[in-house]
């Protein structure tokens, strides 16, 4: 076993990244294991845009200098603070140049078991080696969390899969697919499988579907007062939890939880409406009442809210269905670990510095948004908790391990 680290992080997005940014600037010994930006590449479809606007979607430094921007101006590549979308290609390109340059220490290794220890926590790599850490920070974003409804999950996996499942849709080309869903995921998939040549039905819970509008950089003053610009969207609401996770924190914990859950339902970017209206068959209103293999694929009963049912036949189902944190499917934390995390609704109770109910183990990113508000489901949220949670690890690293 090598010697003791001060902090390990488990994971390599932009939450991951940033953190070690900071703790690299900070002069804090760590080590960050994970495969760099791989959801973006391998989860995303290939061809989406970002919802999230150019001036947040950045990964974070501690003096803001290799922003998005900078990037896109260095490589020629289009950018606007507010109004251009951001291809994903050229979030991915960005996120890996990020880490080549301010955390080349990322170690493309897996951990598999993290477990206590009498000075901390050991952690098992996938290739057998075990390291000692101080203090741990889960970083691994949606991973662990993808959702399929239980009207769905018994279907085989030839059947039946999660948007998480695709990258290249070229594969559905000439095939017959029906995407559950209407959130943003659900219409990037449908518009991309229906521009590779395949034939996509989108089946959607809700009556209408919901297109986010048009940002524009030059608004009306009157405007920009009643809706201000924030790293989530516009309107007050929004500013006020990208402005004060630490507020939000603080709310009682079953408004924390409403909000969580409600708040920014199901939308897709505004450049998605040409790419769906009109062109993607739509079944709206309806949920899956049956579904059952047969040999062209799946049988689907839907029903409305009406009550009325109809069925469909389709050689594919994609869950576009989101994601659930449940801390009981991060399968490398070790049962004494588990046991020991104060949960709510499933994702760990978190001090107003990060940390979990075990000390010294830390979780940012979607697994942290029942404590900081919805800004944690963005990349936005990323600037804030890395300066946050490097302060308090600074100022742990620096007492003794007698006097913490």
């Amino acid at each position: 076993m090598s010697q003791v680290v001060e902090v390990v992080i488990v994971g390599a997005g932009p939450y991951g990244l940033s953190i070690a940014a900071h703790l690299r600037a900070q002069g804090i010994g760590f080590r960050i294991f994970g495969d760099p930006m791989h959801t973006w590449r391998e989860q995303m479809p290939e061809g989406m845009m970002l919802k999230s606007e150019g001036f947040a979607s950045n990964v974070y430094d501690p003096e803001g200098a290799f922003t998005l921007k900078r990037f896109c101006a260095a490589n020629r590549l289009p950018y606007e603070d507010i109004g251009l979308p951001v291809p994903l290609s050229t979030m991915v390109s960005y996120g890996q140049a990020f880490q080549q340059r301010l955390v080349p220490e990322v170690e493309n290794r897996m951990v598999v078991g993290l477990a206590q220890s009498d000075n901390g926590f050991i952690l098992r790599l996938s290739d057998a080696e075990i390291v000692a850490a101080r203090r741990v920070v889960v970083a691994t974003g949606t991973n662990f969390f993808t959702y399929v409804p239980p009207g769905l999950a018994h279907l085989p996996p030839d059947r039946v899969s999660h948007s998480a499942d695709h990258h290249d849709l070229s594969r559905f080309k000439g095939q017959n697919v029906t995407v559950i869903g209407g959130g943003s995921s659900a219409l990037d998939l449908a518009a991309g499988l229906h521009d590779c040549g395949a034939q996509v039905c989108l089946v959607a819970r809700r009556s209408s579907l919901t297109f986010n509008p048009h940002a524009k950089a030059n608004r009306p003053l009157w405007h920009r007062i009643r809706y201000p610009v924030s790293g989530i969207g516009f309107g007050l609401r929004s500013r006020f939890y990208t402005d004060a996770p630490i507020l939000f924190h603080f709310m009682p914990e079953r408004s924390r939880l409403r909000v969580v859950h409600t708040y920014l339902g199901p939308a897709g970017g505004h450049v998605l409406r040409d790419r769906i209206i009109g062109r993607v068959p739509l079944l709206l209103g309806q949920v899956v009442d049956l579904a059952e293999p047969c040999t062209e694929g799946v049988h689907l009963r839907l029903r409305g809210s009406d009550g009325a049912a109809c069925e469909i036949v389709t050689g594919h189902v994609i869950a576009a269905t989101g994601y659930r944190v449940d801390l009981r499917r991060m399968s490398f934390l070790e049962s004494e670990i588990r046991a020991r995390l104060r949960v709510a609704d499933h994702a760990p109770v978190l001090s107003a510095y990060f940390e979990s109910s075990v000390p010294g183990l830390y979780f940012v990113g979607l697994a942290s948004a029942n404590s900081f508000g919805p800004v944690m489901r963005f990349m936005f949220g990323a600037g804030y908790t890395s300066r946050r949670l490097v302060r308090h690890l600074a100022h742990a690293a620096a007492v003794p391990a007698s006097c913490a």
